[in-house]
Formats: C-alpha cells, structure tokens, sequence
C-alpha cells in the first residue's frame, strides 16, 4: 500500500529538521535513517495523523503503518538536507507559514476546544431550545384499503362502535395491520400531503368520517393523541451545541484579537473581497474552524 508514504503532518515534517541534542529518558529513539532519529513523539504524531482508512487498524498495524510513513519521510528528508533544500528561501517560508498555522492551532484548542465547558454546552442547549417553535405531533392510526366503497365500509363498522385496531388487523393492507395500523407519533413533512392534512386536522379520539385518497389508496384515520414535540435530549445533540459554543468562542477570541492588533490589506481588490467574506461569515451560523 502506498498511502502510508503520506501520513505525515506538517508539524511532524518540522520536527524532522529540529536537531534538539537533548531529549527526555521518556521519548526514546523507535527507528533510525541515517543520521536521523525517530523518536517515540513524532511516531505518536504519525499515529493521530494517519488515513482515515488506516485509522481504523488494530493499533500495532496502525504503529507499523504509521512508523513506515515515517522512515519514507526521514529518507526523503536527508536527502532535502544534503542539497541544501531547508536552506533555501522557499523553504523558510513555507516553514514559517506552517509554524504560525500549528501557533493558530495550538491557541484554538487552548482557548477554544480545551475551554469548552459541559456547563456551557446545557447553558447553550437551553437557549436554542427555548427558541425553537413549538411543533404540533399527532399519534394516529390508519385503516388502508384499495376501494372507496371499503374505506365506507370501514367508517359504517366505526360508526357502529367496533374497535379501530381490529378492524385494521382484519381489512388493512397497509404493513402495520398486526399493530392495528398505529403509526407512532408524527409531525409535519413526515406524511404525504393529502394524509397529513385529513390528521392534523382531527380532535383527540376521533376518525375521518369519509375516506381519504392518497396514492397508495384510501385510508381511514384516527387519531389517538396529540401535543407538542418534544424536544431532543442534551445528549442526542451534544457535539453540535458543543461546536455552537466552540464558534462563538473563536469568534470572541479573532474578535479581540482584532481589537488588540491592525489588520491592513493593501491590495484593495482583496481587501473589498475581504471584508465581504467577514460580513457574510458574522451572519452565519458556521462553527469555527477546526484545527
């Protein structure tokens, strides 16, 4: 396999050029190319920075796909050494660019992730809850049937005080008839228009007096119950009101860095196009970046 030959982030590819001549007892040498080292440190790195696909390895495969990723790196890196690449300007830039994108992203997960609270979190949940409109569901059942004149007949058998759900465990062709047609709780955009109008339109305990056509034929409906939708549980929506938190602590965070610090664009095309991006991600509902 070859991907393994690209496993390897950029602040492991800066790690490759730091000769630090002292290390902890703790972060012991796992490999050698040549004269250069590969410590137990930047195998962990290779380790969280493998392929999705790799990832899902047992983790001794994960290590040895990981340290394979790492020796090809070490062996194309003495050879950049021996002609002098990491010398040239084009190199320092780049590596100056990575530095400051892992600065960035060693700040965020400082003040940004690592800072998120799970009080916070319900704080956040709470409010978005308490936002969202109320939601009408209904509890029905339904009697389906091929015929108009069957579908009377249902009502003619209800008019005349016979159970609903035996009824559809006798005459429904619907695929829930041994659940007496129930059909759980429901709401809105969840049932083909004609059906959803003829039950939302029902009291508690009642049933459609005529039949109602939908493609799949005629059906008779009640409806057990109604109420509000409830609404989903913290836990059933945690990561996205963590990442609602998380986008607006990096906003606060970028927002006072700006106010600490000039931003000058000089270009006026980019900075016309710049200040149209900034006005169009203040209105979004983006979570922040992630590192």
């Amino acid at each position: 396999m070859l991907r393994h030959k690209f496993l390897v982030t950029a602040a492991l590819a800066a790690a490759i050029f730091s000769q630090a001549p002292v290390f902890a007892a703790e972060d012991p040498v796992v490999a050698k190319v040549g004269s250069l080292e590969i410590r137990q440190s930047e195998l962990d790195l290779a380790v969280q920075n493998l392929d999705p696909q790799l990832a899902q390895l047992p983790d001794e495969q994960k290590k040895v796909a990981a340290l394979s990723g790492a020796i090809d790196v070490k062996l194309l890196a003495s050879g950049a050494i021996a002609e002098g690449i990491k010398d040239t300007d084009d190199f320092k830039k780049r590596m100056a660019y990575i530095g400051d994108r892992e600065l960035h992203n060693a700040y965020f997960r400082k003040h940004v992730i690592d800072a998120v609270t799970p009080e916070e979190v319900k704080a956040r949940y709470d409010k978005e809850i308490a936002s969202i409109p109320k939601q009408e569901e209904v509890h029905a059942r339904h009697i389906l049937v091929k015929t108009e004149d069957e579908a009377k007949a249902v009502i003619a058998d209800l008019d005349a005080g016979k159970d609903f759900a035996e009824i559809a465990k006798e005459k429904s062709q619907d695929s829930n008839k041994d659940e007496g047609g129930d059909l759980g709780w429901f709401g809105p955009g969840r049932m083909v228009p004609e059906f959803e109008e003829a039950a939302f339109a029902l009291e508690k305990g009642a049933y459609t007096k005529t039949p109602v056509k939908t493609q799949f034929g005629f059906h008779v409906i009640k409806v057990e119950d109604k109420r509000d939708a409830p609404p989903p549980a913290l836990e059933q929506v945690e990561d996205q009101v963590k990442q609602l938190v998380m986008r607006d602590k990096y906003v606060a965070l970028i927002e006072k860095a700006k106010s600490e610090q000039k931003v000058e664009i000089v270009d006026e095309a980019l900075k016309k196009g710049y200040d149209e991006v900034n006005k169009m991600q203040g209105a979004s509902d983006a979570p922040a970046p992630k590192p």
